[in-house]
Protein backbone atom coordinates (compact mmCIF):
# COMPACT_ATOMS: atom_id res chain seq x y z
CA UNK A 1 0.00 0.00 0.00
CA UNK A 2 2.88 2.38 0.77
CA UNK A 3 4.25 1.88 -2.77
CA UNK A 4 0.86 2.74 -4.27
CA UNK A 5 0.66 5.98 -2.26
CA UNK A 6 4.15 6.95 -3.44
CA UNK A 7 3.19 6.20 -7.06
CA UNK A 8 0.03 8.33 -6.80
CA UNK A 9 2.03 11.19 -5.27
CA UNK A 10 4.64 11.06 -8.06
CA UNK A 11 1.93 10.83 -10.69
CA UNK A 12 0.35 13.98 -9.22
CA UNK A 13 3.67 15.81 -9.43
CA UNK A 14 4.19 14.75 -13.03
CA UNK A 15 0.72 15.83 -14.07
CA UNK A 16 1.14 19.22 -12.37
CA UNK A 17 3.57 20.25 -15.08
CA UNK A 18 6.86 22.00 -14.84
CA UNK A 19 6.99 25.41 -13.23
CA UNK A 20 7.77 28.15 -15.73
CA UNK A 21 8.70 31.79 -15.40
CA UNK A 22 6.54 33.85 -17.76
CA UNK A 23 6.81 37.44 -19.01
CA UNK A 24 4.84 39.76 -21.19
CA UNK A 25 6.35 39.38 -24.66
CA UNK A 26 7.17 43.11 -24.72
CA UNK A 27 9.95 42.54 -22.15
CA UNK A 28 12.14 41.01 -24.88
CA UNK A 29 13.90 38.61 -22.50
CA UNK A 30 14.65 35.05 -23.63
CA UNK A 31 16.44 33.57 -20.61
CA UNK A 32 17.68 34.47 -17.14
CA UNK A 33 20.22 33.00 -14.80
CA UNK A 34 18.88 31.79 -11.47
CA UNK A 35 20.47 34.83 -9.82
CA UNK A 36 18.80 37.23 -12.28
CA UNK A 37 15.45 35.52 -11.70
CA UNK A 38 15.93 35.99 -7.93
CA UNK A 39 16.76 39.67 -8.43
CA UNK A 40 13.61 40.26 -10.50
CA UNK A 41 11.36 38.24 -8.18
CA UNK A 42 12.73 39.89 -5.03
CA UNK A 43 12.07 43.18 -6.82
CA UNK A 44 15.68 44.30 -6.53
CA UNK A 45 15.83 44.69 -10.32
CA UNK A 46 12.92 46.96 -11.11
CA UNK A 47 13.32 47.44 -14.87
CA UNK A 48 13.82 45.15 -17.86
CA UNK A 49 16.89 45.78 -20.05
CA UNK A 50 14.79 48.00 -22.37
CA UNK A 51 13.77 50.23 -19.44
CA UNK A 52 10.22 48.89 -19.01
CA UNK A 53 9.15 48.66 -15.37
CA UNK A 54 8.83 45.10 -14.05
CA UNK A 55 5.31 44.37 -12.78
CA UNK A 56 5.46 41.23 -10.62
CA UNK A 57 2.37 39.03 -10.20
CA UNK A 58 2.32 36.31 -7.54
CA UNK A 59 -0.07 33.75 -6.11
CA UNK A 60 -0.80 33.68 -2.34
CA UNK A 61 2.02 32.42 -0.11
CA UNK A 62 0.06 29.29 0.78
CA UNK A 63 -0.62 28.28 -2.86
CA UNK A 64 1.12 25.01 -3.77
CA UNK A 65 2.36 26.35 -7.13
CA UNK A 66 3.84 29.43 -5.44
CA UNK A 67 5.59 27.33 -2.82
CA UNK A 68 7.01 24.88 -5.34
CA UNK A 69 8.05 27.58 -7.82
CA UNK A 70 9.89 29.63 -5.21
CA UNK A 71 11.68 26.55 -3.93
CA UNK A 72 12.47 24.81 -7.24
CA UNK A 73 13.26 27.78 -9.48
CA UNK A 74 14.61 30.37 -7.04
CA UNK A 75 16.12 28.04 -4.44
CA UNK A 76 14.33 29.94 -1.67
CA UNK A 77 11.50 29.30 0.74
CA UNK A 78 8.32 31.37 0.40
CA UNK A 79 8.85 32.95 3.83
CA UNK A 80 12.29 34.19 2.70
CA UNK A 81 10.79 35.83 -0.37
CA UNK A 82 7.99 37.38 1.71
CA UNK A 83 10.56 38.73 4.18
CA UNK A 84 12.42 40.52 1.36
CA UNK A 85 9.21 42.07 0.04
CA UNK A 86 8.07 43.11 3.53
CA UNK A 87 11.43 44.74 4.28
CA UNK A 88 11.27 46.76 1.05
CA UNK A 89 7.72 47.88 1.80
CA UNK A 90 8.56 48.80 5.41
CA UNK A 91 11.65 50.82 4.44
CA UNK A 92 9.90 52.51 1.52
CA UNK A 93 12.36 51.17 -1.04
CA UNK A 94 9.85 49.00 -2.88
CA UNK A 95 6.26 48.01 -3.29
CA UNK A 96 4.40 44.76 -2.86
CA UNK A 97 3.98 42.40 -5.80
CA UNK A 98 0.50 42.23 -7.28
CA UNK A 99 -1.45 39.34 -5.78
CA UNK A 100 -3.58 37.22 -8.11
CA UNK A 101 -5.99 34.49 -7.04
CA UNK A 102 -5.51 31.87 -9.74
CA UNK A 103 -3.20 30.60 -12.47
CA UNK A 104 -5.68 31.86 -15.07
CA UNK A 105 -5.67 35.36 -13.60
CA UNK A 106 -1.84 35.24 -13.47
CA UNK A 107 -1.67 34.43 -17.18
CA UNK A 108 -4.27 37.04 -18.08
CA UNK A 109 -2.60 39.81 -16.04
CA UNK A 110 0.92 39.07 -17.31
CA UNK A 111 -0.41 39.03 -20.89
CA UNK A 112 -2.14 42.39 -20.52
CA UNK A 113 0.59 44.24 -18.56
CA UNK A 114 3.71 45.59 -20.30
CA UNK A 115 6.69 44.40 -18.24
CA UNK A 116 4.51 41.73 -16.57
CA UNK A 117 6.33 38.88 -14.81
CA UNK A 118 4.86 35.78 -13.19
CA UNK A 119 4.91 31.99 -13.22
CA UNK A 120 2.75 29.07 -14.20
CA UNK A 121 2.81 25.29 -14.23
CA UNK A 122 1.55 24.44 -17.66
CA UNK A 123 1.84 25.16 -21.33
CA UNK A 124 1.32 28.79 -22.27
CA UNK A 125 -0.79 29.25 -25.37
CA UNK A 126 -1.22 33.03 -25.13
CA UNK A 127 0.82 34.84 -27.84
CA UNK A 128 1.29 37.87 -25.55
CA UNK A 129 3.16 35.74 -22.98
CA UNK A 130 6.63 34.29 -23.35
CA UNK A 131 8.13 31.48 -21.25
CA UNK A 132 11.61 32.28 -19.95
CA UNK A 133 14.27 29.67 -19.45
CA UNK A 134 15.99 29.92 -16.06
CA UNK A 135 19.53 28.59 -16.30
Amino acid sequence: MKGLACFVFLLGLASAGAQELIVNRSAGVESLTRNEARLYLTMRLKHWPDGTEVRLFVLPDNDALHQHFVNAILGLYPYQLRRVWDRQIFTGTGQAPILVNSREEMLRRVASTPGGLGYTDGLVSNPAVHTIEVQ
